[in-house]
């Protein structure tokens, strides 16, 4: 189980300075931090990254730099919606000293199915890393259907782990089903891990894992075991990370930098067109980390 890259992968943010340039010497601290508090692994320059304001030359900067700070494995993202572009990037990442590669389904361009397989495909063959599938189809427009997966998961060697943004948790148990042991799932919603689990994920790539990596060790240890109740108490603590993480206002990428700043990390604020979080955010941050914190101290001791 989880046997490429363990069982809670934090998707990263990328940290900035106050001029918002890429901040490498914060990106390696910040990883050894999430190393240190339940981070099996880290994907690097992805959406929560903010992958879209990333230069290349930056990606790899960051890729490298982090690499060489944590002994845990790094995921490159090297996903695009312009395939020639994705292969280079995805060409250069074992160089860069990556573990794997993250690869989001191809975004804006809407292709039709065949498009989208032969684009992994052509991605998969430009790297001998193992590689890790995402669909995200709120984001990307496009779902990549059950078919093309199995063919993919079946036929590709180095095509190992499939992210799960989907939200359709029947979807991920017939997949499961039918993929057999071709490939790993993950859930790719923090607020599904525990359903996910359920039906066969073997861990999360998770935003709210930046603060909550320990109690999500302890909830898919707790699940594993056959502690179900235990698993659920852990779940129903975890709500508010959640809700937090993701509002109207302040979206994933600013919501986790703030709660980052309020724990003194200072990771900056995001690159347009995501704009500073609004006032409110890092007191909120601060709230949820206290409940978090009593209820542990209260639970599990």
């Amino acid at each position: 189980m989880a046997k490429h890259w363990g069982k809670v992968l934090t998707a990263m943010v990328t940290p900035f300075d106050a001029e918002g340039r890429l901040n490498l010497d914060m990106a390696c601290r910040l990883a050894r931090h999430l190393a240190d508090n339940g981070s099996d692994g880290l994907v690097l320059a992805a959406t929560t990254g903010e992958a879209p304001t990333l230069s290349d030359a930056e990606r790899f900067d960051l890729i490298r730099a982090v690499s060489e700070a944590v002994t845990i494995p790094v995921l490159a993202g090297t996903g695009s919606n312009d395939t020639r572009h994705a292969l280079e990037m995805t060409a250069k990442a074992e160089a860069a000293g990556a573990a794997g590669v993250f690869l989001v389904g191809p975004y804006y361009n809407r292709p039709p199915q065949a498009g989208i397989e032969a684009h992994f495909r052509a991605l998969a063959a430009a790297t001998r890393l193992p590689v890790m599938l995402y669909d995200v189809p709120g984001r990307t427009g496009r779902r990549i259907c059950h078919d093309v997966l199995l063919r993919l998961f079946r036929e590709v060697d180095n095509l190992v782990a499939f992210k799960d943004a989907t939200g359709d948790p029947a979807a991920a148990a017939r997949l499961v089903a039918e993929a057999g042991e071709h490939f790993e799932l993950y859930s790719g919603d923090d607020a599904l891990t525990l359903p996910l689990l359920a039906v066969g994920a073997v861990g999360v790539v998770g935003t709210s894992t930046h603060w909550t990596g320990p109690l999500f060790a302890t909830m898919i240890a707790a699940f594993e075991q056959g502690d179900i109740y235990l698993a659920r108490a852990i779940n129903a603590a975890l709500q508010p990370s959640f809700a937090f993480s993701n509002t109207d206002a302040s979206v994933y990428s600013m919501s986790v930098k703030a709660m980052l700043r309020s724990q003194g990390l200072p990771v900056g604020e995001c690159r347009l067109p995501l704009p500073p979080a609004p006032p409110e955010v890092e007191p909120a941050a601060r709230e949820v980390w206290r409940q978090l914190q009593a209820w542990r101290q209260q639970n599990l001791r």
